[in-house]
């Protein structure tokens, strides 16, 4: 294997430039250029155990996500490959939305010595991420925030986004919308929730609580609660499902009851993935900018790692879209049409 010392005689350099070079310090550019060509010559890979201890950084950074599904891999599939080009590893936990395992999760990567956590909190309290902060470990929250915490986040609109929505669904003439939504002590949750109501509130409507249904953010959630939605004496003509999973799991139970979608239930998701794309029809959807979400993790956890803490705690919240599609289209429209 070729070392170090290898790498200076080729370039003709001493081996304190090598390592100036591999740590991203300056040099004058004609000789990083014989450096790099060395090293790819060489075929030379640094030695990152003995590089950790001498620069107190292991050039890996921690991500704990509440599941593995498309929406969360996506967007750590962006901060990776970002971070990647900064010279950085990352490491995907997941919580599976469990508090204490998100615990466990952050405290054992913070053992391992990663050099920033990114997190997407499963619940409003956040000790355990305050105590991680303490310690020198700079975090940045993702999707979610937590409450009495100075901390940098990137989050999306999510009362906006609810709002655009149930909106549409009140634009078409619908009064009685149920509402799937999930946990209200995850911020997600709660600020959807806000949306919804807002709503009702902006157009002077009145809310039916009794259509409105608390889950866990599960496919298996979304699948109870729309067939208990669909069991009421009257049930509504529209609904608004506000995570990913749990439209999958309503998108099931409608289909298992013989519902007609929009002919007899007008139906809004939140996040837009494949499977929504390809239903049919085709579904009305809240989307989230998850490359630009991870785009804006990957820049702040980088420039906090770097030492840069100016402007702290920072928060970015990102807009949603309403992609209407058929799903909500007005009956009129489609009463000629075999819709199922």
């Amino acid at each position: 294997m070729p070392t170090i010392k290898d790498v200076a005689a080729r370039a003709g350099v001493s081996t304190a430039t090598v390592s100036r070079v591999l740590n991203g310090e300056k040099v004058k550019e004609e000789t990083e250029k014989k450096v790099l060509a060395a090293i790819e010559a060489l075929g030379y890979r640094p030695n990152q155990i003995a590089r950790s201890l001498k620069t107190q950084k292991t050039q890996t950074i921690g991500f704990v996500v509440p599941d593995f599904g498309p929406f969360f891999m996506q967007v750590a599939e962006v901060v990776e490959d970002i971070l990647n080009g900064y010279g950085y590893s990352l490491v995907v936990c997941n919580s599976d939305e469990n508090p204490d395992r998100e615990k466990d999760r952050v405290r054992m990567l913070a053992e391992k010595k990663v050099d920033g956590l990114l997190v997407v909190p499963t619940s409003d309290t956040a000790q355990h991420l305050i105590e991680i902060q303490e310690e020198g470990t700079p975090i940045v929250l993702v999707d979610r925030m937590v409450k009495d915490m100075q901390i940098d986040c990137v989050l999306v609109d999510n009362v906006n986004g609810a709002y655009q929505a149930v909106e549409h669904l009140v634009t078409l003439g619908y009064r009685r919308i149920g509402l799937i939504n999930g946990r209200l002590e995850v911020t997600t949750g709660e600020e959807r929730y806000r949306g919804f109501l807002r709503v009702f509130e902006d157009y002077n409507l009145p809310v039916d609580e009794s259509l409105i249904y608390t889950g866990d953010f599960s496919t298996e959630s979304g699948y109870e609660l729309m067939k208990e939605l669909m069991s009421l004496p009257e049930p509504p003509p529209a609904v608004f499902v506000a995570n990913y999973y749990m439209t999958i799991g309503a998108m099931m139970a409608i289909n298992e009851l013989g519902i007609k979608v929009p002919r007899d239930l007008a139906l809004v998701g939140f996040d837009d993935m494949e499977l929504t794309k390809l239903a049919n029809p085709p579904l009305t959807a809240v989307v989230q900018p998850m490359q630009e979400m991870g785009e804006k993790a990957a820049a702040l956890i980088y420039k906090r790692v770097s030492g840069d803490n100016s402007g702290f705690p920072q928060m970015y919240r990102l807009k949603p879209e309403l992609v209407i599609r058929h799903s909500t289209s007005p009956v009129w429209k489609i009463k000629n049409l075999e819709v199922v």
